[in-house]
C-alpha cells in the first residue's frame, strides 16, 4: 500500500487538534479564532511536547489559499452602493481612527528603535480593528441590534476596505516602488484605475453571464463557477502587480451586486472556514514562547496603547461625525482589538522579508490579549460615560455632543454647480479609463494578430478604425453625457453669467474625447500633429451627431444600472430590505431592527396577540418576512412561525429585551429522546373493554391516550380502514400507533 503524503498526515493532525480545541473555546464562550491560534500553537515546531507539522511549506500554501478566499467572502458581503449610501460620517470616523492608530504604531516602533519597516507595517496591524471579533461580542452581548453596534460595522466594513489598499501600498512600499511621494501617487492611481475598470467590465459582463445560465447553474456548479471567477481575478490581480487577495476581493465585490450573491455565500461559507481555519493555525504555529518573554514589555505596552488609544481615537472620531458622547464612546470602546487583518498584513510582511521574525508571534500575543478584553471594554462604556458625566461640567457634554464636523447643503446655485461637476467628473474619469483598457488592448494584443495576417498599412488602418468604433460610444458620453440634464438646464437659464462657465466644460470634455482619437492615431500612423489633430475633431464631432452611438450609450448604460441593481431589486421582491422610514427613526431615539423566530421557539404557533409584545417589550412588528412574502402591519391574529423574520420598532433598551426573551424562550433539547418513539402495538378489545360499545370517536383514544387507529384487522394479513363513527366490538383487532408509556396505557 502506498505511503500518504504528508500534508495529508499534517492536515489530518491540524484540523483534529483545531476541532477540539475550537470545541473547548466554544464551551467558553471565546471567539474560534482564538482557538486556531492555540491550535497552531500546539501542532506548531516550538511546543516540544507533541508531534509537529512536517511539511511547513504546503501548509503555507493552503493558508495563503485561505487567505483568499477570506477576503473573497469578505468581498461578497461589500457593496459598493452600500459604502456611498452611509454618507460622510463613517468615513470620518474611519480615517481619523486609521490615521491616528497607524502614527500611534509607527511612532511606538520607533520608541522601542525598531527598523523603519517594522514600524510601517506596525501602524498598519495595530489600525484594523477585527470585524469577526467584534461581530460575535455583539452577538454574545444582545448589543447587535442597538444602533450604536450599526455605526461599528459601517465603520469596520470601511476599515477593511482601506486595509485591502493598505496591502498593496505596503507592498510597493516594502518592494521599493513607493519609496517617493511621486511613487506612491502613482501606485494609488494604478490601485483606483484597475479597481474602477474591474468593477464596471465585471458588472456589464457576469450578472449578464449568470442570468443567461441560471436554467443550467445547480448549486455545485455555482460554487464551482464562483471559486473558479474567485482564482481568476486573483491571477489577473497578481499578473498586474497586487495581491492575490486584492483580486480576490474584487470579485467578491462584484460578485455582491448579483442576484445569486446570497446563495453564493451560503456555498463558499464552508470553503472558507476550512481554509480560514488553516491561516489562523498557521499564524499560531508561528508563535513562540521564548519571543513572547522576551517581548513582554512590548507586548503590553501595545496592549494598553490599543485599549486607550481606540477607545479615545475611537470616541474622537465618532464624535467628529455627529454622534453624541454616549454613543461615541460606545463605539469607540468597542473597537479596541485586533485580529484577522492584522495577521493578514504580518503575513504580508514575513512574505516580502522586510518585516522581523518577533513582531509576528508579538502581534498574536497582543490580538489575544486584547480579544479577551473586548467584552469587558465593550461593558466599561456606559460607566465611564457615566464617571465623565458626573465629573465634566454640564456644558461641556453638551458641546460634546454638538461637535460634528459634516454639514447639510441647500439646493442653491452652489449645490447645483457642485453637482453638476461632480457627476460630469466621475462619468468622464470612469469612461476614460474604459477607453484606456480598449486602446491598451487593442494596441498590445489585436494589433500584432492583424500584422501577422495582413500587410502592416492594412493592420494599422484595421486597428486604428475598430479601436476608435469601439471606444466611441465611451468618448460620446463623456461629450454629450449631462447637457441635457437638469443642473445644466437650470443653471444656464438662472443666470447668463453661467453660460460661459457651461460652454468650457463642454470644450474640456471635447479636448479629452479628442486626446483619445489623437494617440491613437499618432500611434499607429505617422501623419503631422495639425492632421491628427483635424482626425481627432472630425471624429469626435461625428461620434456627437451620432444617433447609433446615442442608443449604444443608453443601452450600455442601462445593462449596466440593471446588473448593479438586480440584488437590490430581489431585495425588495423578498422583503430583506429595511423599509426607508427606518433612517427617520434614529432621529426619535428609536429605530428598526430585523429578528428571526429560531426553529425551537416557544413563540411559535402563537399569536401576535396571545404574546403581547407591545404590552411585555414596548415594541411594533411593523413586518413579517415569510419565505418571499411580506406581511405589512399584521394583525393581532398573525401566528409566528419558525424562520419567521420580524422587522421589530423600539429603542436600543427595548429592542435588546426584546431580543433576549425571543432567544430565550426556546424549547430545551429533550433528554428521552428515545422515550419518544413511536411503536405499533396489536389490540384485542375484550369483553369487559370498557370501549365496547362506543365509537372510536368516542372511545378517547386519540385524545386521552395520545395513541392512532391504524387500521382493524380482518382476515389474515389484512387491515381495513375505520372511521370514526366506527363503533368497537368484543373480540375487534385493532393494530394502534403511540409512544411506549401511551401504548400500555391503552392496552392496560
Amino acid at each position: 500500500m502506498a505511503e500518504l503524503p504528508e500534508l495529508v498526515k499534517d492536515l489530518a493532525y491540524i484540523l483534529i487538534v483545531a476541532g477540539i480545541v475550537t470545541i473547548v473555546f466554544k464551551r467558553l464562550k471565546q471567539p474560534l479564532v482564538l482557538g486556531y491560534l492555540v491550535a497552531g500553537f500546539l501542532v506548531g515546531p516550538n511546543m516540544p511536547y507533541t508531534y509537529s507539522v512536517v511539511d511547513h511549506q504546503d501548509i503555507e500554501n493552503w493558508a495563503s489559499i485561505g487567505v483568499m478566499f477570506t477576503l473573497f467572502s469578505l468581498g461578497l458581503d461589500f457593496s459598493f452602493k452600500k459604502i456611498l449610501k452611509m454618507g460622510a460620517a463613517p468615513f470620518i470616523a474611519t480615517i481619523t481612527i486609521v490615521f491616528c492608530m497607524m502614527t500611534l504604531g509607527v511612532l511606538t516602533g520607533y520608541v522601542f528603535g525598531w527598523s523603519k519597516m517594522n514600524c510601517i507595517f506596525l501602524g498598519g496591524m495595530l489600525a484594523m480593528s477585527s470585524t469577526t471579533i467584534i461581530y460575535k461580542a455583539f452577538d454574545d452581548l444582545g448589543l447587535r441590534q442597538q444602533n450604536f453596534a450599526g455605526l461599528v460595522m459601517s465603520v469596520l466594513i470601511l476599515e477593511d476596505i482601506l486595509a485591502i489598499v493598505m496591502m498593496v501600498m505596503l507592498s510597493a512600499i516594502a518592494s521599493g516602488e513607493g519609496a517617493s511621494g511621486g511613487d506612491i501617487v502613482m501606485s494609488i492611481l494604478r490601485i483606483v484605475f484597475f479597481l474602477v475598470l474591474w468593477f464596471i467590465v465585471g458588472i456589464l459582463v457576469l450578472p449578464q453571464f449568470l442570468r443567461m445560465v441560471r436554467n443550467l447553474i445547480n448549486s455545485e456548479t455555482l460554487l464551482i463557477v464562483s471559486l473558479g471567477l474567485c482564482c481568476l481575478m486573483a491571477v489577473i490581480s497578481t499578473k498586474v502587480g497586487f495581491s492575490s487577495a486584492f483580486g480576490a476581493f474584487v470579485m467578491g465585490s462584484i460578485l455582491a451586486e448579483t442576484i445569486e450573491a446570497e446563495k453564493i455565500i451560503k456555498l463558499v461559507e464552508p470553503v472558507k472556514n476550512l481554509f480560514g481555519a488553516i491561516f489562523f493555525v498557521s499564524v499560531g504555529m508561528l508563535v513562540k514562547p521564548s519571543v513572547l518573554v522576551e517581548f513582554a514589555g512590548p507586548i503590553i505596552t501595545l496592549v494598553l496603547l490599543i485599549i486607550i488609544g481606540q477607545a479615545l481615537f475611537g470616541t474622537m472620531g465618532f464624535l467628529f461625525s455627529g454622534q453624541t458622547l454616549k454613543s461615541a464612546m460606545r463605539c469607540g470602546f468597542s473597537m479596541a482589538q485586533i485580529g484577522e487583518f492584522s495577521f493578514i498584513i504580518a503575513t504580508l510582511g514575513l512574505g516580502l522579508g522586510v518585516i522581523s521574525g518577533f513582531l509576528y508571534p508579538v502581534v498574536v500575543a497582543v490580538s489575544v490579549i486584547t480579544t479577551f478584553l473586548t467584552p469587558y471594554m465593550m461593558k466599561a462604556a456606559l460607566p465611564a460615560y457615566n464617571l465623565l458625566e458626573r465629573h465634566l461640567p454640564k456644558s461641556w457634554i453638551d458641546r460634546f455632543n454638538r461637535v460634528t464636523i459634516s454639514g447639510s447643503t441647500t439646493e442653491s446655485e452652489t449645490g447645483r454647480w457642485r453637482s453638476l461637476l461632480t457627476a460630469m467628473a466621475i462619468d468622464t474619469v470612469v469612461y476614460s479609463i474604459l477607453s484606456a483598457a480598449v486602446i491598451a488592448l487593442m494596441l498590445l494584443a489585436v494589433l500584432p494578430l492583424l500584422e501577422g495576417c495582413m500587410a502592416q498599412s492594412w493592420a494599422r488602418l484595421l486597428c486604428g478604425v475598430l479601436t476608435v468604433g469601439s471606444i466611441s460610444p465611451f468618448l460620446r458620453s463623456i461629450v454629450m453625457k449631462h447637457n441635457n440634464g437638469e443642473d445644466f438646464k437650470a443653471l444656464w437659464l438662472e443666470n447668463r453669467i453661467n453660460q460661459p462657465s457651461l460652454i468650457f466644460t463642454i470644450v474640456v470634455r471635447i479636448a479629452i474625447a479628442v486626446a483619445f482619437v489623437f494617440y491613437v492615431c499618432h500611434y499607429l500612423f505617422s501623419f503631422s500633429t495639425a492632421v491628427l489633430i483635424f482626425v481627432g475633431v472630425a471624429a469626435v464631432v461625428i461620434m456627437m451627431q451620432s444617433k447609433v452611438l446615442k442608443l449604444r450609450s443608453i443601452k450600455l448604460e442601462e445593462i449596466f444600472l440593471k446588473n448593479l441593481n438586480s440584488r437590490d431589486i430581489e431585495e425588495v421582491v423578498s422583503g430583506q430590505r429595511k423599509p426607508h422610514f427606518s433612517e427617520k427613526l434614529l432621529d426619535r431615539n428609536i429605530h428598526i431592527a430585523d429578528f428571526e423566530v429560531p426553529a425551537d421557539s416557544m413563540w411559535a404557533g402563537k399569536s401576535l396577540m396571545q404574546l403581547e409584545l407591545r404590552k411585555k417589550y414596548g415594541v411594533h412588528v411593523s413586518s413579517i418576512l415569510r419565505a418571499n412574502r411580506r406581511y405589512n402591519i399584521p394583525e393581532g391574529d398573525s401566528v409566528l412561525f419558525p424562520g419567521d423574520r420580524l422587522q421589530v420598532i423600539g429603542s436600543d433598551d427595548q429592542l435588546t429585551l426584546f431580543g433576549k426573551a425571543l432567544a430565550g424562550e426556546v424549547f430545551g433539547e429533550d433528554l428521552e429522546m428515545e422515550k419518544r418513539e413511536m411503536k405499533l402495538r396489536r389490540m384485542v378489545i375484550a369483553a369487559n373493554s370498557s370501549f365496547v360499545g362506543k365509537t372510536i370517536q368516542e372511545s378517547g383514544i386519540r385524545h386521552d391516550y395520545n395513541c392512532m387507529i391504524v387500521g382493524i384487522e380482518e382476515g389474515e394479513e389484512q387491515l381495513s380502514a375505520v372511521k370514526p363513527s366506527h363503533e368497537l366490538a368484543e373480540g375487534d383487532i385493532l393494530w394502534v400507533v403511540g409512544e411506549e408509556d401511551d401504548l400500555k396505557k391503552l392496552i392496560q
